[in-house]
């Protein structure tokens, strides 16, 4: 290989440089802990999302943010756990916070659940004689239906026959046998007022009449015109809508707040901001054991029918209140495998997270049986990543004492002493380079005792000067730097 002059000439001045500022290196970037110049320095530049990743200058993280700069003055005076945020940081973040809180605490449950009818006030509609159905006055599921309207026709033989015996008692005179036939009526489902007819028309009527009692809509019909009908089966059924229930279930851990009595509301999606009140009525006494619930039974009363059957509500049934707790948002709370957290704010800027024992919860409040006071601040917006920083800060505290020295594994090993040592440097072997003449240079060209001088110098500091000279002179015994001009016939071929 061959070398033109400047090259050698640069290749010295990089070779020297290097050695200067190895030299030259300090021994470590260490900052003593409690020194003058530690105050608002720098230790490192971390993510706002993953503490893990650390940086010594600024720039960005893996998602794109800008490293946040954690000060050595902060890490010294910092309980383990402690973190300390930026305020223009704590901006961005969204950071939000709410003061726990001692008051009374309702015992409330929010549940959902499905309005039905109250099935104390159906009524169904059965026949005492077999018969077929002619005349049905109704047609529908939902249809509306007052006190004393016809509801339908019967006709039965069975009714047909006691009908004439009733009248052959009365042709009779006996006393007894009238009495006796009247009463078979009555318990055919004879009204008393078609019995009265009998007495005064002395006609019997083929087709018998059955009325509603009660007012009401059809919640059921199971028979249509024409049908033939026997007293086992459910003819119709009518429930009243002026009151209704509404079935809701509620999970296990809450059961034992449900009392018969308690205070009740529901909300409806089409009536916004309406809330309509009524009470617990019964408790069911089974555990469903596919859902782990209890299911329970409101009533509410339902004058101008806003409540319809099927309907999907919301629930709050309030229990008593407890005794003055304290309480959080429950968006505050961090829940664990093991425990639960919430993230404390301190004052300058500072947050810790503290392991708290949960008691009930009611809405959208938690009792905090320890680990809280009334008035403490708590974090209900970005806890996570506040907690997050805080567990790795207590970790790195029980593994050792804090140094505020920050070094990155790409340097571990490589500090460089502050001094420079002495070095015996007897055993190294100097760089040779031979330098081929240029093509069309012939060796006859190339004067006898052809020398040349060259002197590269590089000034690093007042202590280390580097200086190669190549003189006009024998160097055939040293081992230093050699220059050959002559031609390489070989590599002036290629």
């Amino acid at each position: 290989m061959k070398f033109t002059v400047p090259t050698v000439i640069a290749i010295a001045a990089v070779l020297a440089v290097g050695v200067a500022l190895g030299r030259w290196w300090p021994a470590s970037t260490d900052t003593p802990a409690g020194s003058d110049t530690a105050e608002k320095e720098v230790l490192y530049w971390q993510a706002p999302m993953d503490a893990s990743f650390r940086r010594d200058a600024p720039g960005k993280s893996p998602m794109g943010m800008d490293l946040v700069p954690v000060y050595a003055v902060d890490a010294a005076s910092e309980d383990a756990g402690v973190v300390s945020i930026d305020p223009r940081i704590v901006n961005n973040l969204g950071i939000r916070t709410a003061s726990a809180e001692l008051s009374p605490l309702s015992r409330r449950i929010e549940t959902v659940g499905y309005v039905g009818y109250d099935e104390d006030t159906v009524h169904h509609v059965h026949t005492r004689v077999d018969g077929w159905i002619e005349e049905l006055s109704i047609k529908a599921s939902g249809d509306r239906v007052q006190r004393g309207q016809v509801l339908f026709a019967l006709y039965s033989p069975t009714l047909v026959n006691a009908q004439e015996e009733y009248l052959a008692a009365l042709k009779s005179r006996n006393s007894a046998l009238h009495e006796a036939s009247r009463e078979r009526l009555a318990a055919l489902g004879v009204a008393a007022d078609e019995i009265e007819r009998l007495d005064r028309e002395r006609s019997v009527k083929q087709r018998l009449q059955v009325l509603a009692h009660s007012d009401g809509v059809v919640a059921h019909l199971g028979v249509r015109e024409g049908i033939y009908v026997t007293p086992s089966m459910d003819v119709m059924s009518i429930a009243n809508l002026d009151r209704v229930w509404v079935l809701v279930e509620v999970f296990e851990r809450q059961s034992a707040w449900l009392k018969e009595g308690q205070k009740a509301e529901v909300e409806l999606d089409y009536l916004p901001g309406v809330r309509l009140t009524g009470e617990v009525d019964y408790i069911y006494p089974e555990l469903d054991s596919g859902t782990r619930t209890v299911k329970a039974r409101l009533r509410f009363d339902n004058a101008g029918e806003t409540l319809r059957p099927n309907m999907f509500a919301r629930v709050m049934i309030y229990g008593t209140p407890t005794s003055p707790v304290v309480h959080v948002p429950r968006e505050a709370l961090i829940r664990g495998g093991e425990t639960n957290r919430v993230v404390l704010a301190l004052p300058d800027g500072k947050f810790r997270a503290q392991p708290v024992e949960v008691g009930i919860e009611a809405g959208d409040r938690v009792e905090i049986l320890s680990g809280l006071s009334a008035d403490d601040s708590v974090v209900t917006s970005g806890q996570f990543l506040i907690d997050s920083e805080s567990n790795i800060e207590s970790a790195l505290a029980r593994l050792g004492p804090a140094d505020n020295a920050v070094t990155t594994d790409d340097h571990a090993g490589h500090a460089m002493p502050s001094e420079p040592a002495p070095q015996d440097h007897s055993g190294h072997h100097g760089m040779s380079m031979n330098h081929g003449a240029d093509r069309g240079v012939s060796d006859e060209q190339v004067p006898e005792n052809h020398s040349e001088h060259y002197d590269v110098s590089l000034e690093c500091d007042a202590e280390h000067r580097i200086s190669a000279e190549h003189e006009s002179q024998d160097h055939s015994e040293h081992e230093g730097m050699s220059m050959d001009h002559a031609a390489d016939k070989e590599e002036s071929q290629r």
